[in-house]
Formats: structure tokens, sequence, C-alpha cells
């Protein structure tokens, strides 16, 4: 059996958690920030979770993530 590829696009983009979950960013946090107001742009450096309905898709693409 072979192995299974990585979506290289989504192992950018997400971390897989200890307990099965993924962190993301947030959109919007990489240029035109100067007319957002300070509290936007400390919110956008922030990770996330990855919202429970897309877990599946993200896990489908990485297979050893």
């Amino acid at each position: 059996m072979p192995k299974m590829k990585t979506r290289r696009s989504a192992a950018k983009r997400f971390k897989s958690t200890k307990n099965g979950g993924f962190k993301r960013h947030l959109a919007g946090g990489r240029h035109l920030l100067t007319h957002k107001p300070a509290k936007r742009r400390r919110r956008l450096r922030t990770a996330t979770m990855l919202d429970p309905s897309d877990v599946g898709r993200v896990k489908q693409m990485l297979p050893y993530g």
C-alpha cells in the first residue's frame, strides 16, 4: 500500500491539537493593517479553533496530522 499524500496547502494553514482538533489563523491580518483598529489587529494575531463541521474534511487532507 503506498503512502497517502498530504495536501500541502492544508498543512501550511492548519495545525493539529492533542485532542484531535485543528488550530487556524483568522483572515484579514496580512496587509492593509493601517486603517484597522489596534483591538482588531490584536485579535487577528491569535489563533482560533477550526469549526467542528470542517474537522472531517481537514483530517482527510492531513492523513498524518
